[in-house]
């Protein structure tokens, strides 16, 4: 997890592998992680791990949750705050955003799943923040 996706073990930027980002909380196969370079938090584009999930940290709390297919590639990106989308003329947060790239197959409200996984993350994080 770090280069923006660089499973060579050195991004296009020369960041090494894992050096992007740091780990704040592990509950089950939920990674809590923050970004160390800015404080816009990005979402990791791939992972290493089979059945992880990302969950992105930034200054007010957990941002986003990452979905990620079989081979390691982002499905899915949760975004549980910041700017509302609007689906079908409506804001919504949270939204999900389809795809590897943000918005590569639209937006949509989280299914049934997604609103359970939001509330897991939510309750995990509030039990890390005491």
């Amino acid at each position: 997890m770090g280069g923006r996706g660089a499973s060579s073990g050195v991004s296009v930027k020369g960041k090494k592998y894992g050096t992007e980002y740091r780990t704040l909380l592990q509950y089950k196969n939920i990674k809590f992680v923050q970004y160390n370079d800015a404080r816009n938090s990005k979402v990791p584009m791939e992972t290493m791990t089979k059945g992880r999930i990302y969950v992105t940290v930034g200054k007010g709390g957990p941002r986003s949750i990452s979905l990620y297919n079989r081979k390691g590639l982002r499905l899915a990106q949760i975004d549980i705050a910041g700017t509302p989308h609007k689906i079908n003329n409506k804001p919504e947060l949270p939204h999900v955003h389809i795809g590897f790239n943000h918005n590569e197959h639209g937006d949509r409200k989280p299914n049934w799943y997604e609103r359970r996984l939001i509330n897991v993350v939510k309750s995990a994080y509030n039990k890390y923040k005491g």
